[in-house]
């Protein structure tokens, strides 16, 4: 299983972006989707997941109501829109494949296969 997130730059504090995650896998569809971000000197942290459906999402605290996260089983990818950015977004952030089909909060070691990270800055 191969993961591919893309959409990373530089964005002003309120600004948007929008990361997309690309799997090579023909069973995508059967598993639950997360994105992670880690900082620079920090542990990497949960952001959001979604179910293998897309029938159930959940989030961090620090991005609800900021964060959406979607998924395209036809394409096999799955979107992180941000929106409302703030400094403290800033992180590369990783997609990774659940070991099964629903999405919970999970610590890093749960999943199953990681992505190449992308770096979203955002500007004060």
């Amino acid at each position: 299983v191969q993961l591919q997130a893309s959409g990373g730059g530089l964005v002003q504090a309120g600004g948007s972006l929008r990361l997309s995650c690309a799997a090579s896998t023909h069973t995508f569809s059967n598993y639950a989707m997360g994105w992670f971000r880690q900082a620079p000197g920090k542990e990497r942290e949960f952001v959001a997941a979604i179910s293998w459906n897309g029938g159930h999402t959940i989030y961090a605290d620090s991005v609800k109501g900021r964060f959406t996260v979607s998924r395209d089983n036809a394409k096999n990818t799955v979107d992180l829109q941000m929106n409302s950015l703030k400094p403290e977004d800033t992180a590369v952030y990783f997609c990774a494949r659940y070991s099964g089909r629903y999405a919970y909060i999970p610590a890093v070691s749960d999943m199953a296969y990681w992505g190449k990270g992308t770096q979203v800055t955002v500007s004060s």
